[in-house]
């Protein structure tokens, strides 16, 4: 591994985040709300801090290897999330510690969503525009965006594109060059923010909350200037459009950028993993509608939408809510938190295991049935028309089995720390799969639960975000072999 080279690329990227408090400072001069000198703070302190680390290993230049990429993807996340806590850390935010702002900052940046935060309303306006900002920033991946950057400092970008991108499959580019790619997927995203902004505004948010919910809903990350969340609006026009574009938000960018491209659809109605995505969304909502109304918590229209949001914010792993889901009756609950294992399409800005994972793990399931019955036939696992090698499915196999062991020790250590079952359960699962909202203990927010809980599900919500291998990979001997 290249040490300095790691060093100084994060000191470059460290130093460039330092200037996203830029922004909050605004909010807080134009609101006059007093917290712009916390921002101040935590932009003087990253700044210094990355440029420590930038100017003794500034000319330390060589090609990115793959382990190198690893350990800068790794690291930026975990640093940014601590020094991304400054702010919350120094704001007047009653009982707030170390351990709810390091919280905060990590469920912001990695588009969780878990807030252990309430009386919202109250809060500075800067502090609510930074919270969102944090997660607009996770959406699409700050390495990514930071890739588009690298190639001007002279630093290849595949290797971080390859560590930071979601999915089994991570070669795929969508121009020839990686900075092209980045370029293109952040142009799609800042397109979607922008439409999502000007379509809240329309349906009767202010600005201010216009602005901040489009940050994450694109985002996926589910965090609001309200503790009602979509609720506090009270308006279905504002959940159906919500709907839309967390559902847009949940497939993989890619088909965004050809269908913008070819300014067709049939990129959309031939990929297997969005038909996939859309049959798991209509079925849940299907049953969630039927549920809701046979059992009368709602009226007819009012279950349509109410299932419709419901299913796609859980399912998307946003964690919106406009009623408390938590107290629906019978299975509901659990079979939204269960959609949220499934989550988004890979690419997408999404969580939980990914669609496209149970769409291999099932077609792996039958193709083993067919041996049963034919034990001398070669079968082969296809997606669409494409024979997938026998590496992807291994991969695929290996991570499910690597993601239930991390999701029982994690449990196991919860409930050890004095939760009960469902709230850990729940906790794990709304952490790991970037979720945010759980049952339990955490339906609201996760305020009441020990710090020992709150770090471990900081690295639940790391776990998550760059996918458990990109993170676990560091912890092995052979990676820090010669």
């Amino acid at each position: 591994m290249q040490r300095k080279v790691v060093i100084r690329i994060v000191g470059i990227l460290l130093m460039l985040f330092s200037f996203t408090m830029l922004p909050p400072i605004a909010v807080s001069l134009y609101y006059s709300d007093g917290a712009g000198s916390n921002f101040a703070t935590a932009m003087i302190v990253s700044l210094i801090t990355g440029s420590l680390l930038f100017w003794p290993n500034r000319h330390a230049r060589a090609e990115l290897k793959t382990r190198d990429g690893f350990v800068i993807v790794v690291m930026f996340w975990t640093v940014l999330s601590l020094f991304g806590a400054i702010p919350l850390y120094l704001a007047d935010i009653n009982n707030f510690g170390l351990a709810d702002a390091v919280f905060e900052s990590f469920s912001g940046l990695t588009t969780t969503g878990a807030t252990v935060i309430s009386g919202l309303d109250q809060l500075p306006k800067s502090i609510l525009f930074y919270r969102q900002q944090l997660q607009w920033l996770g959406g699409m991946g700050i390495i990514v965006l930071a890739v588009a950057i690298l190639p001007m400092l002279g630093i290849g970008g595949m290797q971080l594109y390859r560590a930071e991108t979601p999915g089994p499959v991570k070669d795929a580019k969508l121009t020839p060059r990686i900075a092209g790619t980045a370029k293109a997927l952040w142009f799609i995203y800042l397109g979607l923010t922008i439409a999502c902004a000007v379509s809240y505004w329309l349906a009767g948010m202010s600005p201010f909350d216009a602005i901040n919910h489009s940050f994450s809903t694109v985002a996926i990350g589910g965090f609001s200037t309200h503790d009602l969340s979509i609720g506090w609006f009270q308006s279905s026009n504002i959940e159906i459009i919500c709907s839309i574009f967390m559902l847009i938000s949940g497939v993989n960018f890619s088909l965004h950028f050809v269908a913008y491209r070819q300014l067709s659809i049939k990129p959309y109605t031939k990929d297997p993993e969005f038909k996939a995505y859309i049959t798991i969304m209509a079925s849940v909502f299907a049953i969630c509608f039927i549920g809701l109304f046979a059992t009368q918590t709602f009226n007819f229209s009012e279950s349509i939408y109410k299932a419709i949001f419901h299913t796609i914010s859980i399912g998307t792993t946003t964690g919106f809510a406009s009623s408390d889901f938590s107290a629906w009756p019978g299975m509901l609950p659990l079979l939204l938190l269960f959609l949220s294992f499934v989550g988004g399409c890979a690419g997408s800005t999404g969580g939980g295991i990914k669609v496209i994972r149970f769409l291999l793990l099932f077609k792996q399931g039958m193709r083993e049935i067919q041996k049963l019955i034919h034990p001398h036939a070669l079968l082969k696992v296809k997606l669409g028309k494409q024979v997938l090698p026998e590496k992807v499915s291994d991969a695929v196999w290996g991570f499910f089995a690597t993601y239930v062991v991390l999701f029982v020790l994690m449990l196991l250590v919860l409930i050890a720390d004095g939760m009960d079952q469902v709230t850990a359960f729940s906790a794990v699962a709304a952490c790991m799969n970037n979720l945010g909202p759980g049952l339990g203990d955490v339906a609201a927010n996760y305020s009441n639960i020990s710090d020992l809980a709150k770090w471990l599900l900081c690295l639940a919500m790391l776990f998550g975000r760059l996918e458990i291998f990109t993170l676990l990979v560091l912890l092995t001997p052979a990676f820090w072999r010669k």
